[in-house]
């Protein structure tokens, strides 16, 4: 890559991002400064984050902090005079592990985070659910935020599961996805069956979806649903296997940074 796609490359992530943290605004996934989001600079071992404590309305492209995949913010860059989010660390284990891997979010959505509080997976009855995640919700072990021990969690949960989302007990939902955007409608669709799931049990004891036909719905939406040519709508489109992402072998690294 040379140097002038690469800072194409940057730019584009930086003003992506920045857009897609009102989203979660937006679909009140977030209150106050908790959250963030990141995305990994196709092709290369850097990724974008949200600064730590910055208000929604004060992001900025510019702002966004750009760190290598041990999670260090790069000198020079733009945003480096302020500290990264409280949870790179765990973003940047997950970009190291997780090769498929192109968006993190974290979120503090009410009805996931209730169901995170409980230490609770939110089972599949739904097939909203068998389509976006196919299966349930894993609930990931409790781990202290400021190193790589969510991050840990994260990636040793979603390994024996298809689902691009985890509830960190005690903490909230994580959401992963090709892409910060992919990762982001994850986290939506996590929180409206997060509710919804949570409503129905208020009526009585919801009716379960058929292993059989769970594979069946999340083979269609994976790989039908939509229109010809568009991307896939996650990770897991190419394969039903149990794992969507595969370990992470490296990326290449890019001359200069930005």
């Amino acid at each position: 890559m040379t140097g002038a796609a690469y800072g194409e490359q940057v730019a584009r992530v930086r003003s992506e991002v920045a857009a897609l943290h009102h989203e979660l605004v937006r679909y009140g996934l977030v209150a106050w400064t908790a959250g963030n989001i990141s995305e990994r600079v196709p092709g290369t071992d850097f990724f974008i984050i949200k600064p730590s404590g910055v208000g929604y309305g004060e992001l900025t492209p510019a702002s966004l902090i750009l760190c290598d995949l041990a999670g260090r913010p790069v000198p020079g860059t733009s945003g480096t005079g302020l500290a990264p989010s409280s949870d790179t660390a765990a973003h940047a284990y997950v970009y190291r592990h997780m090769s498929g891997v192109g968006g993190v979010v974290h979120t503090h959505s009410p009805y996931a985070t209730a169901w995170a509080a409980r230490g609770e997976p939110v089972p599949c009855v739904l097939t909203a659910m068998a389509d976006e995640f196919g299966g349930d919700i894993p609930v990931g072990p409790f781990a202290v935020i400021g190193d790589d021990s969510i991050g840990r969690g994260i990636v040793s949960t979603l390994a024996g599961h298809r689902s691009r989302a985890v509830l960190m007990r005690n903490h909230g939902p994580f959401t992963i996805g090709r892409n910060a955007r992919d990762a982001v409608k994850a986290a939506v669709m996590l929180e409206d069956v997060a509710r919804t799931v949570h409503l129905s049990r208020q009526l009585g004891e919801p009716a379960p979806i058929d292993p059989g036909a769970i594979d069946t719905l999340f083979h269609r939406y994976q790989n039908v649903y939509g229109q010809p040519g568009a991307p896939a709508a996650s990770p897991a489109a190419a394969s039903p296997a149990p794992s969507p992402l595969t370990p992470a072998t490296g990326t290449p690294s890019t001359p200069g940074v930005q």
